[in-house]
């Protein structure tokens, strides 16, 4: 069995679409799933599993609508395929602030159309680059007022759900 990391998107922001890390812990575990395990609130999970990434995406989905009532589109990587989004990074910028650096992590490959359109735009000092299911973007003036990250959520996201760099390597940590 593969030790897996799910991300769900959209969830525990502010006052929207709580759910509860002990509760969705315990029902993973009622589900069937192993050494479940969560970092902070914003829907990290890490968890045991024979399942293929594809399925749990459906899965995990299907539970947090059935048991929380909450739509939350889910990401997963395995232990090893997180370990090469990290291997891959394209800004060696970006981990000298982490928390201005990030992932986004996507089911598929975003559409090539769309990922062309964002490269065509001036970000200024900002960068990103889609490699694979991962866009990384380094954003070094701050992501609240960041057109990147405005951008990348209106052109690609999709189902994907973004991660700083601190995340994406205390998960990989935690998955061992």
């Amino acid at each position: 069995m593969a030790r897996q990391i799910a991300l769900l998107r959209g969830i525990n922001l502010a006052s929207r679409n709580r759910v509860s890390m002990p509760d969705l812990r315990a029902a993973l575990e009622a589900a069937g799933h192993e050494d479940v395990a969560t970092l902070v609130q914003s829907g990290n999970i890490l968890l045991t599993s024979a399942k293929k990434p594809a399925t749990l995406e459906r899965e995990i989905s299907k539970l947090v609508k059935d048991e929380f009532g909450v739509d939350a589109a889910t990401v997963v990587r395995t232990r090893d395929e997180l370990a090469g989004v990290i291997e891959r990074n394209p800004i060696p910028d970006g981990p000298s602030i982490p928390k201005l650096f990030q992932v986004t992590f996507f089911s598929g490959e975003p559409d090539a159309a769309a990922v062309a359109k964002l490269a065509e735009q001036d970000f200024g000092t900002e960068r990103f680059e889609v490699i694979g299911r991962e866009a990384y973007a380094w954003h070094p003036e701050g992501i609240q007022k960041s057109k990147l990250a405005r951008e990348l959520g209106k052109t690609l996201r999709g189902d994907g759900t973004a991660r700083n760099w601190n995340t994406v390597t205390k998960l990989l940590e935690l998955a061992g």
